[in-house]
């Protein structure tokens, strides 16, 4: 039957034998166009009789004079992501796929456009489907083994036997083509073959009834490689059998030596590989600081590409510190917000304006200071639609110390104001000095005053007015304190 006369053999009650892909996109193509819908259409394929047996053949074929053939309409405008879909899903191997097909393709020219979408019915089982076939895909190109024919025989050189669920040797084929240049092999299941002669591809039927059929003489060569790597002290059968599946192991070579390497380990190879006298070398033992043994790893040379810790995965850049190149006061903070962290500057946000009333009454140019964070990306938890700040953890603030060495050996600055708790832990590289304790008395470290004051998020946090200018104040007090260090010399103690 011609597929452009599919509406016409619907309307006269017969059924519609489909073959391939293309055969049905033909059919429903004519069916569409006459507005035949999914119920009234019986679709059948070449060896597919008995799926209906069982039901009593009509008398005569159920005419559908509802059905006009001369009212026609344009042919719809399918996507191309469904199309792929559709032809994909048209390997899976349903006995109603060419129905389920046809009321897919139905549903989207009746503007249903989320029969496409995995949440909805149809949708669902059509990626199903896709990813049924993209499974048996990936498992044959994994579990497939050639055999090496004798040249005597001629070509092909190389044969396989596989038994796939689904209709994908056409699509395997083709990757088998890309990945072994003009050698020529076969590839055989129980439904059909393709033959590679080098150059073309041939397509032809069933050739062999089962690998036993197959003979490589290299194969004993390959059994002896792979029983000498074999560990019986680390064999878990469970995980062998659940990274490949039983109904491939009965095709691949080692599949059948495999169960008498597990019955021996079971009865002792296991224990011998697990004897304390296996592999002993005498010699002396040289101590080591676990340290010392851990390998030399490249640094990363740009902040974008640190991965020192996880906070980069879910934030949106690094936050570098910005300020002159050789500036003698650096103010360190805590971490970047979600204003600098969508605009890669720091102190940008709500914390970085108020700062700024502090510099003014200080009578400090922002322009004259570097300003940085002691972690470079913005750690947060969702609330909501907003992302709000949460306080990064010690090894995060350990991990990107890395980074505040890096700009103090750089900038050189003569005095560090640490903004808050997390950034005098940083600079100081413990946390046995607390916030507290340190308000208002400089600290000598490593050649540098370290001054301590609030950050400026904390006093945007207090609720108490009169605790809000306190700190306010600190923070001013602080400023002026680290500009009348820079002219204090490093032996003498500030007032």
């Amino acid at each position: 039957m011609s597929a452009a006369a599919a509406a016409s053999a619907v309307a006269a009650g017969q059924p519609l034998l489909v073959a391939s892909f293309a055969e049905w996109r033909e059919a429903a193509r004519d069916l569409l166009v006459h507005a035949v819908p999914p119920e009234l259409v019986t679709w059948s394929q070449p060896g597919a009789g008995d799926l209906f047996s069982s039901a009593p053949a009509p008398a005569e074929p159920t005419q559908h004079p509802s059905i006009s053939l001369d009212a026609t309409r344009p042919a719809p405008h399918v996507p191309r992501s469904l199309m792929d879909m559709l032809q994909t899903a048209a390997c899976c191997r349903m006995p109603d796929r060419w129905a389920f097909l046809y009321r897919v393709i139905w549903r989207w020219t009746q503007g249903e456009h989320d029969v496409q979408s995995a949440a909805d019915a149809d949708g669902g089982r059509l990626h199903s489907m896709v990813k049924a076939v993209h499974r048996e895909e990936h498992d044959m190109h994994a579990y497939i083994r050639f055999r090496e024919r004798p040249e005597a025989a001629g070509p092909p050189r190389f044969v396989a036997w596989f038994e796939p669920h689904h209709d994908v040797l056409p699509q395997v084929a083709e990757h088998f083509v890309s990945r072994m240049g003009k050698v020529s092999w076969m590839i055989a299941t129980p439904d059909a073959s393709v033959l590679w002669d080098g150059a073309t591809l041939h397509n032809t039927g069933p050739l062999m009834n089962s690998a036993a059929d197959l003979d490589d003489a290299g194969e004993a060569l390959w059994l002896t490689y792979y029983r000498s790597i074999f560990n019986p002290a680390r064999l878990n059968t469970q995980v062998m059998q659940s990274h490949i599946p039983s109904r491939f192991w009965k095709n691949l070579p080692e599949g059948a030596i495999v169960p008498n390497m597990i019955t021996d380990a079971a009865l002792g190879a296991r224990r011998t590989g697990q004897a304390q006298a296996v592999g002993r070398k005498s010699g002396a033992t040289i101590p080591i600081a676990p340290a010392d043994a851990q390998p030399e790893r490249q640094q990363p040379s740009k902040l974008d590409e640190c991965r020192r810790c996880e906070l980069w995965q879910y934030a949106t850049q690094a936050v570098p510190g910005e300020g002159p190149t050789h500036s003698p006061i650096m103010l360190v903070g805590e971490q970047p917000g979600d204003q600098e962290d969508l605009a890669g500057h720091a102190f940008v946000g709500p914390a970085g304006k108020l700062l700024d009333k502090v510099f003014e009454a200080a009578g400090v140019e922002r322009r004259g200071l570097y300003l940085t964070n002691a972690v470079k990306h913005f750690k947060w938890e969702p609330r909501g639609k907003r992302r709000l700040h949460k306080t990064p953890a010690q090894r995060e603030v350990e991990a990107c110390h890395y980074w505040l060495d890096k700009e103090l050996a750089a900038v050189k600055p003569k005095v560090i104001v640490a903004l808050g708790s997390t950034a005098l832990k940083s600079v100081l590289g413990t946390g046995s000095v607390t916030l507290k304790d340190t308000l208002g008395k400089p600290i000598r470290h490593e050649g540098r005053w370290v001054v301590t004051v609030y950050h400026p998020s904390y006093i945007l946090r207090v609720p108490d007015e009169n605790a809000k200018q306190q700190a306010f104040k600190v923070m001013v007090d602080g400023l002026k304190l680290a500009q009348e260090l820079l002219e204090r010399p490093p032996e003498e103690p500030p007032a």
